[in-house]
């Protein structure tokens, strides 16, 4: 059994990628209930949840959201899901379910496709700073 906090949603993300990295500091600044906490899939505890799960980290490229002991979700869902949190104008991205999820995804993928060429990577996975650390897992 993986040992994983029960009352936080855990989000699994591209540690070397500049948008997701952008995207984690933007969950982070909208995050006023403090329910988020995040994991870099290419870590040794990233790697751990998606075994658990069953999901083989080689044939995933997405954001992975994982609510403990009830489920997880990926792609535009687990974004969607994430963004419902947010207030201000973030709750208009609501108009977004009305697509199908194969429509959603199809998009997801194409950005996800190329996020490396159009906002570039880095070496290393993030590193936060110390006022950050209690967010993420190790």
């Amino acid at each position: 059994m993986l040992d994983l906090p029960k009352h936080k949603k855990i989000i699994l993300f591209d540690g070397i990628c500049n948008l997701c990295n952008n995207a984690v500091k933007t969950v982070i600044k909208n995050d006023t209930k403090n329910i988020f906490m995040f994991v870099a899939i290419q870590s040794t505890k990233g790697e751990e949840i998606l075994n658990y799960l069953g999901v083989n980290s080689n044939l995933i490229d997405s954001i992975v959201l994982v609510e403990p002991g009830v489920s997880y979700d990926i792609k535009a869902t687990a974004a969607l899901k994430i963004m419902n949190h947010f207030s201000g104008l973030w709750k208009l991205t609501i108009i977004f379910w009305v697509f199908p999820e194969t429509f959603r995804n199809h998009l997801y993928d194409f950005i996800a496709k190329n996020r490396y060429r159009w906002f570039g990577k880095k070496d290393q996975c993030m590193i936060p700073t110390e006022e950050l650390k209690a967010k993420f897992l190790v």
